[in-house]
């Protein structure tokens, strides 16, 4: 039970609904004890009447009559406390959920880019989801039916105890074996069910890699291969839940013959307890209730000793993601509007700690304020990196950047992404409207300001040609889009920003060159005095620029303007006249 230790400070929150719950479930239970005695009592008036026994016709009626009316009130009142039982304890599981769901997700935000590269993104919605639901059941229906049983143990069984001794220590016989067997069926149910969900994970997840890549399939005209996978998935997941069923088809019969075997036991004991005098015939009738009445609170051991096992398993699943750590440390430093936004590498270096490979060693750069930077180079030469860096997806592994006079590591993250706009390679748009996905730039932003953003992206007309405009929702990552589409709108969301740095990390590749040509000239005018740093691999996207530098190795080889790097042998003057050749072609 340690792993569910960590969510005892939710218990202390909501302590006064769970101690009101807990009166009320006592309450309950009491009125629910009134029915057994009163049908005994019922069932030895009536036996007294028989026997002639000091009862008229007339008192046996009032008798009969006023036990019923107790009865039905007593029920009533044990089933509206059952509901108030309900609403208190089942509620707070639900409180609970929701804020264990909170914390997940908070944490999950606060985590840095590694650990999403190291985790799939389906297991951690299952561990806010499945997970947080098998915890829930703990706090929730175990917590409430494992207080009910307990109370209604120590209540009946002392009761019955009480009245007669020897008859409740045979009556309870098979109740402990009811116990284990209900716990060895429910291990059982636990494993096969936990095999059905495996199963029905692999069928759901290579189903919708198939939706997703439906145009590739039927392109390589290979249809009939994923059905046969599919077949063999669905195969395997009908076997698990047979299996599963089978094992479920024992669970009721089991209990209905030990609580059938129980009230065997309370008819022959009792009844030789009754020839022998030593009780009245209308105990045996409440000994048979409250056999009935314990053989549920039996049955939930089983179910109640699974559900923990399970909420144990989900509970350490979930801690070992909030026992994650970011190693991105905030700093407490803000940064105002006249604060210098010049940014300054010294001495950095840098390596991905799940690769091993090395970026920089030794790095220098600086880009002046205001200043459109180009970035160009071979793949694997450090231009993402240094854009990475800039926004602190990454801290260095030596060395320091700064932005003015401020280290990266001094100022809070909020602060530092507030005046950074970051357009990555891979873009991420969200089934949301087209609106909404321009606005998550700035969520504030007003129509027309998200449309003049969509202007100066060049996607404006293209927008006002969907019969909803600004309305039309897109499919799950903007697959509804072109790339060149995609690319526009994810542009447009960094313009609203209105940012004092923009990183565009060659996010013009799906552009045609007149379409690229209007988007840079449109940052030229809209954005100079801003600062700039352009990574590509197309000289148009950076011949404008007030400095090109170019990386090999995690190096700068070349730098200066266009016009003075096309002037000298290297990298730059052969990748202008390589673009340039087949332009003319």
């Amino acid at each position: 039970m340690k792993e569910l230790k960590r969510l005892n400070k939710f218990l202390l929150k909501y302590k006064g609904k769970l101690l009101l719950g807990l009166v009320i479930t006592v309450v309950s239970r009491v009125f629910s004890l009134v029915t057994p005695r009163l049908v005994g009592d019922s069932m030895t008036t009536i036996e007294n009447y028989l026997n002639l026994e000091s009862v008229s016709p007339d008192e046996l009626k009032e008798i009969l009559l006023l036990n019923i009316v107790f009865i039905v009130g007593a029920s009533l009142i044990s089933g509206f406390f059952t509901f108030l039982m309900r609403q208190t304890i089942i509620n707070v599981s639900r409180y609970i959920e929701f804020d264990v769901k909170n914390e997940i997700f908070s944490h999950y935000q606060s985590l840095d880019q590694v650990f999403y590269k190291k985790n799939r993104t389906g297991d951690l919605m299952n561990r806010i989801s499945e997970d947080v639901s098998k915890v829930r059941m703990y706090y929730g229906p175990v917590l409430m039916y494992g207080t009910n049983a307990i109370i209604l143990f120590i209540v009946i069984i002392s009761y019955m105890f009480s009245v007669a001794p020897k008859l409740t220590i045979y009556s309870l016989i098979p109740l402990p074996i009811l116990s284990i067997f209900i716990y060895k069926i429910s291990d059982l149910i636990n494993k096969k069910s936990t095999k059905v969900q495996e199963s029905l994970s692999d069928l759901s997840t290579y189903s919708q890699e198939s939706f997703s890549g439906i145009s590739v399939l039927k392109s390589f005209n290979i249809q009939d291969l994923i059905f046969g996978k599919f077949d063999k998935y669905a195969l395997e997941s009908f076997k698990n839940n047979l299996s599963l069923a089978k094992i479920q088809a024992w669970f009721f019969p089991i209990i209905l013959f030990l609580i059938g075997l129980s009230n065997l036991i309370v008819i022959y004991i009792g009844g030789k307890e009754f020839i022998d005098g030593n009780i009245e015939i209308g105990v045996i009738a409440e000994f048979i209730i409250y056999v009935n009445m314990l053989t549920w609170p039996v049955t939930l051991v089983g179910w109640v000793t699974s559900i923990v096992k399970q909420a144990e398993a989900s509970q350490k699943r979930i801690n070992e993601f909030l026992d994650s750590k970011t190693k991105l440390k905030n700093g407490d430093l803000t940064i105002s509007k006249k604060d210098s936004k010049s940014i300054i590498f010294k001495n950095v270096s840098f390596k991905y700690d799940q690769t091993g490979i090395e970026i920089f060693n030794s790095f220098d750069l600086k880009i002046e304020e205001g200043k459109t930077i180009g970035i160009v180079g071979k793949v694997g030469s450090g231009k993402t990196s240094i854009l990475d860096l800039i926004c602190r997806i990454y801290d260095p592994s030596s060395g320091d950047i700064f932005i003015g006079d401020k280290n990266l590591k001094s100022l809070k993250l909020s602060e530092l992404r507030k005046i950074i706009s970051y357009v990555p390679q891979n873009n991420f748009l969200f089934s949301e409207s087209i609106q909404r996905n321009i606005q998550f730039g700035n969520p504030k932003a007003t129509k027309d300001q998200v449309q003049k953003a969509a202007v100066l992206s060049e996607i404006d007309h293209e927008i006002l040609k969907f019969e909803k405009g600004y309305e039309t929702i897109l499919g799950e990552r903007g697959v509804t889009l072109s790339g060149g589409q995609v690319q526009r709108l994810s542009i447009a969301r960094s313009f609203i920003k209105d940012s004092d740095i923009y990183l565009f990390d060659d996010c013009f590749s799906s552009l045609d060159s007149d379409t690229e040509d209007r988007i840079i000239t449109n940052l030229k005018n809209n954005f100079n005095n801003k600062t700039l740093l352009i990574v590509s691999h197309r000289v148009s996207c950076v011949r404008h620029a007030d400095k090109i530098i170019v990386l090999e190795n995690g190096k700068i080889v070349q730098k200066g303007t266009h016009n003075e790097l096309i002037s000298k042998e290297g990298f730059y003057k052969e990748l202008n006249a390589k673009q340039n050749s087949e332009v003319n072609k």
